[in-house]
């Protein structure tokens, strides 16, 4: 093996009186491609900046081939210089190279630095390290922000280079692609596999199922000898002396190994009342803003269990698109109907509802006091922050001294107090660690409701989406069963092909789902509903419309805590009747949507 180009040795570093890095080793050798793993506060940007130069370690050695140039992404990169190429420049890259960079990412290397978007920001310090030719590319979160084609481009790029790569992220397919090595912070120490990432969640449970069978024989080895020191060691000659210092080391060791485990982190949704089985409807939808085309002539129809993704370039307008189908946003031509009994939950990308200055209790409980809602039922605030692995020390600390991880934990706290049927996330996996992502997933697999997220992580989408919504950003849309790798193997081309023309037909029309439709057949005989079908469809309007009031009027006279005791007869009668019509709206909205898809196919073939 060659000798590191970079590497630390027996670091240590203390963060107050908490103790960051007790140990650390870590050797990067010439072109390797590595992972730096870890939760989120375990100190993985600070052990970056100390790979970096830019903060000495209390105790270790850092050491570093003469000659070596380091290029370091921090995960908030500040961009400076009048334009996009004054930044790209200033770390001493040519410029027909910075500007090479800074097109292959899709900016114009004249564009001024400011006013700038955070997956523009993203960009334009990738490019500026990529120029610079390093030895060595340190890439904190490199893929928050990105698009899913900016992602593909760094990819390239890191494969292309001849530098030695440390990545932190949390992006799983974007690790698997471009590691061979992992470096797992954990217990302030640091642990090596010989793999890529694909092998390092087995490589971890192998380590921790490990770790568990030793500290149960610790555990009984403390336990046999406190009973020993329980029955009298002064007593005792001093040969035991040596036997109860022992006793007093693994006492330590077991401290030391409670206090560096973190609290499960507990996520949990109710699901509000039942929506109805529609839960938007959308036809014929069009939307620009000046001469830039959004969407043009696009429809669908999530219904109730959907798991709707939503992929495309950054600024091809999927936030646009998902307050389209909420109703945020007037669409300039075209239909949205949303469904009844709907209880939205929405994180926004911009985590615009926090302020800098906003206590973290506040943030949590806006109008006061010790107690939040959660799920219906009371709860103390530093209670349920706890359950998002906040300290009570946090809880009175304003947002603005929170990490982006933490933050966006912040949000998903907030969203998941209240019961809905209707989540939309946006970007909900930017900076967040695999732990949580991991539970996040979890959640949103068992969740009873309607989902809507728009994502770049492939990974992310591919294990929850039933249904992927793709923009291009020149107003062609299109629908596809699936997560990404579905999406992009039933759509060839769709995000790199002319504003034309688009995979599998003609620019513009959509199928039901908002799919690219083929091109269309020879007229055919007109033909329409029947009049007793339209009939009985504008029958099942009404009827759908009435039944969530009756729904809501039965539940609740059986939420009188003192019905079932003072009539049972009226408590069993209101309980039948409340499934009967909950079964009836049921059969209304299923009857609903096979008349409505019959009218379509019929005006499809006119």
């Amino acid at each position: 093996m060659k000798p590191p180009v970079l590497a630390l040795k027996n670091v240590r570093l203390a963060d107050g009186p908490r103790m960051l890095f007790d140990g650390v080793d870590l050797a990067l050798e010439p072109r390797s491609r590595a992972a730096l793993v870890g939760r989120n506060g375990a100190g993985k940007s600070t052990l970056m900046r100390i790979l970096a130069g830019l903060t000495e370690a209390d105790d270790g050695e850092r050491a570093v081939t003469p000659g070596t140039r380091v290029a370091y992404v921090l995960q908030e990169p500040l961009i400076e210089g009048e334009t996009l190429l004054d930044h790209a420049t200033a770390g001493g890259a040519a410029p027909h190279e910075a500007a090479a960079a800074l097109e292959s990412f899709g900016l114009d290397p004249s564009k001024a630095a400011t006013g700038l978007s955070g997956g523009e920001t993203r960009r334009v310090a990738l490019a500026r390290a990529l120029a610079e030719d390093p030895d060595v590319l340190l890439l904190d979160e490199p893929t928050n922000h990105l698009d899913i084609l900016a992602i593909e481009t760094l990819e390239g790029a890191i494969a292309a280079s001849r530098a030695s790569v440390l990545i932190v992220s949390h992006d799983r397919a974007f690790l698997e692609r471009v590691t061979q090595r992992c470096f797992w912070l954990e217990n302030r120490k640091v642990r090596k596999l010989d793999r890529g990432f694909a092998a390092f969640d087995a490589w971890v449970e192998q380590l921790t199922a490990a770790e568990a069978d030793e500290a149960r024989r610790l555990d009984k080895a403390l336990e046999r000898e406190t009973h020993w020191l329980a029955r009298g060691v002064t007593g005792r000659r001093a040969r035991n002396e040596g036997r109860r210092r022992r006793l007093m080391e693994m006492r330590a060791t077991k401290a030391e190994r409670l206090r560096d485990t973190r609290g499960a982190m507990s996520m949990g949704v109710a699901t509000a009342g039942t929506s109805g089985q529609r839960v938007v409807e959308v036809k014929g939808l069009s939307k620009k803003f000046g001469d830039r085309v959004i969407l043009e002539d696009f429809s669908t129809r999530i219904l109730r269990g959907d798991r709707i993704a939503v992929v495309g370039p950054n600024g091809a307008g999927k936030t646009t698109l998902v307050k389209l189908l909420l109703g945020e946003l007037p669409a300039d031509s075209g239909q949205v109907t949303l469904g009844t009994n709907l209880e939205v939950a929405y994180i926004d990308q911009a985590r615009a509802d926090l302020k800098d200055d906003m206590l973290l209790k506040d943030a949590l409980a806006p109008l006061g006091g010790d107690q939040i809602m959660v799920r219906g039922a009371p709860k103390h605030v530093a209670a349920y922050a706890k359950e998002f692995l906040f300290t009570d020390a946090q809880i009175r600390q304003p947002v603005r001294s929170l990490s982006g991880g933490e933050r966006n934990r912040l949000l998903l706290a907030r969203a998941l107090a209240q019961p809905a049927n209707l989540m939309v996330l946006d970007e909900p996996t930017n900076d967040l660690d695999m732990e949580t992502l991991d539970l996040l997933e979890e959640m949103l697999s068992d969740y009873e409701g309607t989902l809507i997220l728009v994502s770049h992580d492939r990974d992310f989408v591919d294990r929850l989406a039933t249904s992927t919504i793709g923009l291009n950003g020149r107003g062609q849309v299109v629908e596809t069963p699936g997560g990404w790798l579905d999406f992009l193997s039933q759509n060839p081309g769709f995000f790199g092909v002319s504003p034309a023309k688009a995979p599998g037909g003609r620019r513009g029309e959509t199928s039901q789902r908002g799919a690219v439709a083929p091109a269309a057949p020879a007229p055919a005989k007109a033909a329409k509903l029947s009049y007793k079908e339209q009939r009985r469809l504008e029958e099942l309007n009404s009827l759908i419309a009435e039944m969530p009031g009756k729904i809501a009027l039965l539940e609740g006279q059986l939420a009188d805590p003192e019905l079932y005791s003072r009539d049972p007869a009226a408590f069993d009668r209101y309980g039948k009747a409340l499934a009967a019509a909950r079964e009836k709206l049921e059969a209304a909205e299923m009857e609903w949507l096979e008349l409505e898809e019959r009218r379509e196919a019929l005006e499809a073939g006119r």
